[in-house]
């Protein structure tokens, strides 16, 4: 069997706001609209529908972003669709990491091509198109300047400023010639290595060369990319950007569930009066308002209302949605029904309902996108061999190298009937102290705690040693759990698809999108 898989909740991993939304549980439903399964996106659909978009010009956008791009007739299709009223978009966003990052930007892509075709299967009349969005107007460069290749940290040294997406890709062949050391010669090697090269030595800008990268990876599965910095599409998003500059209904509202939201759950954004940047080649600051002028704040550029109104309407572009804003955007240009994300992706989500509501804007489905952990056929047999089972993968080193010496080891090393046994004879010392002198059951409870720390010293003592007998089996779970766990951390926010594609090659992606299911709302452990 390639997958099992395990709850959500029993990982450890999650957090409590994830695992309430993936229950249903009471205390979260007020926050979301329909919850994701097959028959709730009927609704999303006739919902959706009720909604202007400006389909043309979402599909002239893309024909030109697509213009010098090869790419599949299934992609094709799928721009041209986006032109009739009965399709729809399914979407995933993420950063431009370099070289793609973690892992989990293959499991938020593969998750929203698979839910698109369980959609088609359920309701043929429709089209439904996966959509990645490309956070190009993202500015924090340091969340994507490198990834991790098994113990090393490949690193893209340079400034920035700005939005990342328009960075120049110059300098990028240094991290060629790091990766030719590392991947080696072989067949899957070379492929690499070439993918690297024609994606960011071949193009001039980020944008560019990520596009180029997710559209090699998945454009044989209709995959539709879309970079959202840009003039036309900002134009639809006119009304709402106003709106914001001088009404700050975002700030009212996201305010205002925050206030509910975070008496049960922990506040994953939380809004400014104004959740807009201004955006330039070299440039991506807040706008602030201060003494009746709007400002863009560490710069010295400076704006009345008036003259405010005038740069809106010339130069929409300028204006860049803050996280807050940016889920409104998505939805005011796409005929979208679902947004996939990571937990606190999910989380920020959560938080603006209300403000959907009074944007006049229908609020998305949110589905949790896939999680796995991958492992080989011979890790499998190893974690066997130890005795591990599949849900204790998942506890803390610690305590799993501990529950393990125990269950290993000759001795008892479990003082619990003792420590039972000694609390039993202080009842019974407490109840006589209470016949003799209240004043002595005091020190009865300060005897009764010393002698139990005492037990526990003992247990933690015995514990020590067999650890030093078996040191041989602690050091082997020790290294078997780190290959799936690096850093002690889950495998897909560390790995990057690199390590995976140079032993599984092409098999990989197929392998991952046969095995990933968008709506089992499951933790996958996947062995390959």
């Amino acid at each position: 069997m390639n997958k099992t898989t395990l709850k959500y909740k029993d990982t450890g991993y999650f957090s409590k706001t994830v695992i309430d939304y993936l229950s249903q549980n009471d205390k979260i439903k007020s926050f979301y609209n329909y919850f994701p399964n097959l028959e709730n996106f009927k609704k999303q659909i006739e919902q959706k529908q009720s909604q202007n978009t400006n389909r043309k010009v979402l599909v002239d956008v893309l024909n030109k972003q697509y213009k010098n791009l090869i790419t599949s007739d299934k992609t094709t299709k799928n721009i041209q669709l986006l032109a009739k009223k009965n399709s729809f978009t399914v979407t995933t966003g993420h950063q431009l990491n370099l070289f793609t990052g973690p892992l989990y930007f293959l499991y938020k892509i593969i998750s929203t091509i698979n839910l698109c075709e369980d959609l088609t299967s359920k309701y043929p009349e429709n089209n439904f198109v996966p959509i990645y969005w490309l956070a190009t107007e993202d500015h924090d460069f340091e969340e994507i300047q490198y990834f991790n290749f098994k113990d090393k940290k490949i690193v893209w040294n340079r400034e920035s400023s700005g939005a990342v997406g328009r960075l120049s890709t110059q300098g990028l062949d240094q991290i060629l010639s790091e990766l030719q050391t590392l991947f080696g010669t072989s067949k899957n090697a070379k492929h690499l290595l070439n993918l690297f090269k024609q994606s960011y030595l071949e193009h001039n800008n980020l944008t560019d060369a990520t596009r180029f990268l997710t559209n090699e990876l998945f454009k044989n599965y209709g995959l539709v990319i879309l970079d959202a910095d840009n003039k036309n599409l900002k134009q639809q998003f006119l009304p709402h950007i106003k709106d914001e500059l001088f009404h700050q209904t975002a700030f009212k509202e996201v305010s205002k569930t925050n206030t509910h939201f975070g008496k049960q759950y922990k506040i994953q954004v939380n809004p400014r009066e104004i959740n807009l940047f201004y955006l330039t080649d070299d440039l991506r600051d807040r706008i602030i308002l201060e003494d009746n002028q709007y400002k863009v704040n560490n710069t010295k550029i400076a704006f009345s209302k008036e003259d405010l109104l005038v740069e809106i309407e010339n130069h929409p572009d300028k204006f860049s949605p803050n996280v807050i804003m940016r889920p409104l955007y998505q939805e005011v240009i796409l005929p979208n029904l679902c947004y996939i994300g990571g937990g606190g992706e999910l989380a920020y989500w959560l938080e603006l309902k209300s403000y959907f509501e009074k944007s006049k804007i229908s609020f998305p489905i949110l589905l949790l996108r896939n999680s796995a952990l991958i492992q080989t056929e011979k890790t499998k047999i190893k974690f066997k061999k130890l005795n591990i089972l599949t849900e204790e993968l998942f506890l803390k080193q610690t305590e799993l190298v501990n529950k393990k010496i125990k269950e290993t080891s000759n001795l008892s090393i479990d003082f619990s009937e003792q420590k039972i046994f000694l609390q039993n004879q202080f009842i019974a010392l407490k109840e006589m102290a209470k016949k003799t002198d209240q004043s002595f059951i005091g020190a009865v409870n300060a005897q009764e705690k010393k002698q139990l720390k005492g037990l526990n010293n003992l247990e933690k003592r015995l514990l020590k040693a067999e650890k030093r007998k078996l040191s041989d089996l602690v050091n082997r779970i020790m290294l078997l759990q780190n290959t799936v766990f690096p850093n002690k951390s889950l495998q897909e926010r560390h790995t990057n698809f690199s390590e995976l594609y140079l032993e599984h090659g092409e098999e990989l992606i197929p392998f991952l999108k046969n095995n990933l299911t968008p709506l089992q709302l499951e933790f996958s452990i996947l062995t390959i």
